[in-house]
């Protein structure tokens, strides 16, 4: 690799690194794992990088390079399981709590607008910028700001609605509850 791609990759890896330490993080659970996915998918696309045409697909290359990586350590582990005679003391988290404010969370989201709900996306899920935002959606800083103030807001009252609707649910669950033991 010539010297000048090796120092527009360096860069390359500077500028975005925080960003696809993110996305590396939310393929795998733990953070040192997925620092290790992360240098593991630059290391591979570093040998790869004269081959990319276009640099602005880089982000998209690594983040298919890091699922790819982290299917294989998935497959070698669950070659590395050896039977037992006895079987260890295990405890499971219960995610179920978890689970429900994502399945609720992607529920709101459809009250949004597909505009809205880029701009949230972006701003907070992928962490970007307004600035960042904005170059990515082709719109100013300022819509940006305004488009996700409004779409803010609109999640806050569908979650205090279905808050609301939840309240009564129960108060009917327990009146009923109520009526049967009497």
């Amino acid at each position: 690799m010539a010297q000048g791609e090796v120092l527009e990759f360096e860069e390359y890896v500077r500028t975005r690194q925080d960003a696809l330490l993110r996305s590396a993080r939310r393929l795998v659970p733990d953070p040192v794992d997925a620092q290790d996915l992360l240098q593991t998918a630059l290391v591979r696309t570093y040998h790869r990088w004269d081959g990319i045409a276009d640099k602005r697909l880089a982000d998209a290359y690594l983040r298919r390079v890091m699922i790819n990586t982290r299917t294989e350590w998935w497959r070698a582990r669950k070659l590395e399981e050896v039977p037992t005679e006895q079987l260890p003391d295990a405890s499971v988290d219960d995610a179920t709590e978890q689970h429900a404010d994502r399945a609720l969370l992607m529920d709101i989201m459809k009250v949004l607008a597909p505009k809205q709900r880029s701009v949230v996306v972006l701003r907070h899920w992928e962490q970007m910028s307004t600035e960042e935002t904005a170059a990515a959606l082709g719109m100013s800083a300022g819509t940006v700001k305004s488009t996700l103030h409004r779409a803010l807001a609109r999640l806050r009252e569908e979650l205090e609605s279905r808050d609301d609707d939840e309240l009564g649910a129960r108060a009917l669950e327990r009146e009923e509850r109520e009526r049967c033991a009497a």
